[in-house]
């Protein structure tokens, strides 16, 4: 059972969770922290309020993290085809990973903003700062420790998420655990699949809080 095939496949498996996760984790943040710090500058005590501005993305960021990811994958296959040409694979999965985390990313982005204590962000204004460097060098800089914490549970999430893209022939990890476990009945693979997920999750966690604990260190 436990042949090189078997064992070549769990490799490969390995790897396109990873490019999956890292892929969709990268291209998330280069949608989801603009919106999330567009929602944070916008909102009522922003730096620059917009109250028609906010409540557009407010809602359109409800909505879009309302929307079950196995269902928004159903949902925008015609966009993934366009986008990739196919709607299954591991490539392919990339497209509905990034239009679900992005709005999640966004509000993470955006509470970790908010949590910037507002004195310094009076400091910089007083010393003739505008918003751009405001957000650049003091919003952004300051919440740092926040920012990584929160990508780091982005990514735990997104890998959950590619696991659930297997059922429909999304690739990776959760592919494997649905064609041998539940397809098969092969138990033994499922739970090899399951246990590295959770490693691999266990390995971002531990990286991402390594990070952020130096980063609040030399803050200190």
């Amino acid at each position: 059972m436990w042949s090189s095939e078997v064992i070549h496949m769990i490799i490969v498996g390995i790897w396109e969770s990873l490019y999956m996760t890292l892929a969709a984790t990268l291209f998330g943040y280069v949608l989801g922290l603009p919106w999330g710090v567009v929602l944070a500058v916008t909102d009522a005590d922003g730096i620059k309020p917009n109250r028609p501005v906010y409540r557009v993305l407010d809602f359109v960021t409800n909505i879009m993290r309302s929307i079950p990811f196995l269902i928004l994958l159903i949902l925008i296959i015609p966009l993934t085809r366009l986008i990739v040409g196919k709607s299954y694979g591991s490539t392919a999965t990339i497209v509905p990973l990034v239009v679900s985390a992005a709005p999640f990313i966004a509000r993470m982005v955006e509470s970790s903003l908010k949590e910037v204590d507002k004195g310094v962000i009076e400091a910089a204004q007083s010393m003739g700062a505008d918003n751009f460097q405001i957000i650049m060098h003091v919003l952004l800089v300051e919440a740092r420790v926040s920012l990584i914490t929160g990508a780091t549970i982005c990514l735990g999430t997104i890998l959950g998420y590619s696991a659930m893209a297997g059922t429909v022939g999304g690739g990776g990890l959760g592919s494997i655990a649905i064609q041998y476990g539940y397809y098969r009945y092969q138990a033994d693979i499922m739970i090899v699949t399951v246990v590295l997920l959770v490693l691999i999750q266990q390995v971002f966690q531990l990286i991402g809080m390594s990070i952020a604990s130096r980063i609040d260190r030399r803050k200190a």
